[in-house]
């Protein structure tokens, strides 16, 4: 218990949980933006998806068991990610004081300068899109169990798909850098897989910026609209 407290106060335990939990993160940010390009298949797959996700489990588990299990533990792997990551900006800020800040600021990447500020878009983005589209409390016309109808309907709003899409570019940006570094992180040092994780980086993040941006582009543009 002591060792592992040990790691955890260090830099490099702080890193690695930032790591794993960026990893875990990653995944579900993945899975989901799948399940989002169901809505090109119309209302009925999208519709069923939700109900799929609803009774997976059921009834080992009662209903949204599943659903619920990996929220808390979602939740929990934000809280990790987030605490490690201003506990680590914070011993980053008292060592190198102020005089070494405009000469770091010409050595990290762009993505890398705008972590924190992303961090804090993409925060605010999950508490809205939970409250945009899972519980309906600032949707304009939210209908439990429609989820198709309450996607079009919300993102026919410019404000909001305009919100979305910076908010998935803030995505982009922080999992190109997150996925970029965390090999060297968790002490990956093949030069092979050296030479391919900035480039695995940018891919993935594009891929994850199109997937997510595919669904409000394509209600603005109205190839996704109500039956």
């Amino acid at each position: 218990m002591r060792q592992a407290l040990t790691l955890y106060r260090s830099s490099v335990g702080k890193k690695a949980l930032m790591a794993v939990s960026g990893i875990l993160l990653a995944g579900f940010v993945l899975a989901h933006m799948l399940g989002n390009l169901k809505m090109f298949q119309g209302p009925e797959a999208m519709d069923g998806y939700a109900v799929f996700l609803k009774e997976l489990g059921y009834p080992v588990l009662p209903e949204y068991g599943v659903l619920w299990i990996a929220r808390i533990a979602l939740l929990a792997a934000v809280g990790i990610h987030a605490l490690a990551a201003f506990q680590l900006w914070q011993k980053s800020r008292a060592a190198r004081g102020a005089a070494y800040r405009k000469e770091d600021s010409q050595v990290f990447s762009y993505a890398s300068r705008t972590m924190r500020w992303g961090g804090v878009i993409i925060l605010l983005f999950v508490v809205y899109h939970i409250l945009h589209f899972t519980t309906g409390t600032v949707h304009s016309d939210f209908e439990y169990a429609s989820v198709y109808r309450n996607v079009v309907i919300g993102f026919q709003s410019v404000p909001v798909s305009l919100f979305y899409l910076v908010a998935v570019g803030a995505l982009a940006l922080h999992l190109y850098h997150g996925l970029w570094s965390v090999f060297s992180t968790l002490g990956v040092q093949n030069p092979k897989v050296t030479r391919i994780r900035r480039p695995l980086a940018a891919g993935l993040s594009i891929l994850l910026f199109v997937g997510y941006a595919a669904v409000p582009v394509g209600v603005m543009a109205g190839i996704l609209t109500l039956p």
